[in-house]
């Protein structure tokens, strides 16, 4: 079978917060179409990391590529233009609005009436409901406030917002944080849609067993640095356990 072609790699990345190094010289790729776990303890790095590839921070040093070409990204504006989309763990969602507004927002279409710019509110929730329901997650109504959604329905909202910006890349962090079972397993469920629709996800957790029933390959962090990476064919989540524990790859598992 051909392999996925590359679409982002991080090379020596290096982050400094005065006197501490937040990352050390850590790199890794990952191809379209592909769930990436980047697993860690609290203060692995796994964040700054992220905050790296969303445009949110710059390295202190190492590059970016993204399709082949090196990038740099001054602001997350810089990182959505190229389609990196970031679902943080404490969603972007206004519980007082309804969930079009939610869905687009910032970024709302409007229709002009004589020299007035208007909410195209038709629009909106027309395009609300079809993302949504792409992801296997019905809602009574695009009018309704998001504070009447579950969890996994919120989830649902903001990565159904990513996939209708045309992300390429879908960062999630902690998606599965506070959801319960039936929640999580719905979660699961979107996210396998949305690398089947050929758009790669980097799946930032500390618990193994929430991404790995998704995720094809495992990258850890420790103390910023990178300790380890496996495919799933490899290792099971008590081996990826084992690596993070340790802070290092077992010598059955090193290739």
């Amino acid at each position: 079978m051909q392999e996925a072609t590359l679409l982002t790699k991080m090379v020596d990345i290096e982050k400094n917060f005065g006197a501490v190094q937040a990352l050390k010289k850590v790199s890794i790729e990952i191809r379209s179409g592909e769930i990436l776990g980047l697993l860690g303890d609290n203060g692995a790095g796994k964040s700054t990391l992220i905050k790296i590839l969303a445009g949110v921070i710059p390295p202190d040093r190492g590059k970016i590529y993204f399709e082949d070409k090196e990038v740099k990204f001054s602001s997350p504006k810089d990182a959505r233009a190229m389609g990196i989309e970031t679902v943080h763990q404490a969603l972007s969602l206004v519980d007082i609005m309804s969930i079009s507004r939610n869905f687009f927002l910032g970024r709302e279409p409007t229709r002009r009436i004589g020299p007035i710019h208007l909410l195209d509110r038709k629009k909106m929730n027309e395009e609300c409901e079809r993302a949504v329901t792409g992801l296997g997650v019905r809602v009574r109504s695009p009018n309704e406030f998001v504070s009447i959604l579950s969890g996994g329905e919120r989830q649902a909202i903001s990565i159904g917002r990513a996939m209708h910006f045309k992300v390429k890349l879908l960062i999630l962090d902690e998606p599965l944080a506070a959801l319960s079972v039936r929640e999580t397993r719905e979660v699961l469920r979107q996210v396998e849609k949305v690398s089947e629709s050929g758009v790669s996800v980097i799946f930032i957790t500390h618990n193994v067993y929430h991404v790995y029933p998704v995720a094809e390959r495992f990258v850890m962090l420790d103390k910023g640095m990178k300790i380890g990476e496996v495919y799933k064919k490899d290792a099971s989540p008590e081996d990826i356990i084992e690596i993070i524990a340790t802070g290092k790859m077992s010598n059955t598992l090193k290739t």
